[in-house]
């Protein structure tokens, strides 16, 4: 049992490879909903409801996720905070992806948005034999374990790149018409993430209260309006910092910022740096 106390963890979220077993009770909200990293989630207990780029997911207990670089999600409490899951994240130079034979097939999982898997009782069972042999070789910090530890995710991407592709109740968005209405809420912001956008507008254009609104939001998503829009504005404004010279100034307008102050001091409760320190981290020539 890996309860808040005692919970299995090795590596960190941004870094080639993290991974994080444990069994909560108690709310947890977490401040990362992207990485730059791939992401594997295994459900061994409870429910959750599993918001991914545009759609929530019910997940239940053997349910296994893949979540692509740079997609938004986050898990919320469905009935129970009470649930024990498996998160590993891991980079492409993880496993060395110009020397892995097969790499397109073994990364299939990820391609064209993201895949929920129910699995049946004997998946189950070998998925979590890998995962526990993954705890195994980082408790025990053998010689060679992270060797290891790269062979046991090449094997859980190989089990996975076999499995069916979700169909029917397996693995599908919740269907209830707010849902639907949400997921184009979810849709318009993702593509006008750089207008000027208004709850009191948004809810007209949705044909919603603005309370109705900010409420089923946060139902469906986990997030807050103003909270899941800020995070794709964030993101953005990461991609433009990483890979072009433009000014902060014109980084801000161009994600949605009226201000650099606002885009300065919401960047940093994101990012946990100024823009300027996230473009200096991620600096390389650029023409």
């Amino acid at each position: 049992m890996y309860d808040e106390t005692d919970a299995l963890t090795y590596g960190d979220e941004e870094a080639d490879f993290y991974y994080h077993r444990i069994r909560r009770t108690r709310p947890f909200e977490r401040t990362n909903h992207y990485h730059r990293t791939y992401e594997i989630y295994y459900l061994v207990s409870g429910e959750r409801l599993y918001f991914i780029k545009e759609e929530t997911h019910h997940i239940a207990a053997g349910s296994l996720v893949f979540i692509d670089k740079q997609q938004v999600h986050k898990s919320s409490m469905k009935d129970s905070h009470a649930h024990e899951r498996v998160v590993i994240n891991f980079s492409d130079a993880f496993l060395g992806m110009e020397r892995v034979p097969y790499y397109d097939e073994l990364f299939r999982v990820f391609r064209g948005g993201s895949r929920v898997f129910r699995l049946s009782s004997y998946e189950q069972a070998g998925v979590l034999a890998l995962l526990n042999r993954m705890g195994a070789e980082i408790a025990g910090r053998e010689p060679g374990f992270e060797t290891g530890l790269r062979l046991l995710l090449a094997e859980l991407l190989l089990l996975a790149s076999r499995l069916p592709d979700p169909d029917g109740e397996e693995g599908q968005a919740e269907a209830h018409p707010l849902h639907s209405k949400i997921a184009d809420v979810v849709r318009h912001l993702n593509a006008r993430y750089a207008d000027h956008v208004t709850l009191p507008v948004l809810a007209t254009r949705f044909y919603m209260s603005p309370s109705h609104l900010s409420r089923t939001f946060k139902a469906v998503t986990g997030f807050t309006l103003v909270g899941y829009l800020n995070l794709v504005r964030v993101r953005e404004a990461q991609a433009l910092l990483r890979e072009t010279n433009r000014k902060i100034i014109d980084v801000a307008a161009a994600c949605g910022f009226e201000s650099v102050t606002h885009f300065e001091r919401t960047f940093k409760k994101t990012a946990k740096l100024t823009p300027m320190q996230y473009r200096k981290l991620h600096d390389r020539p650029r023409g």
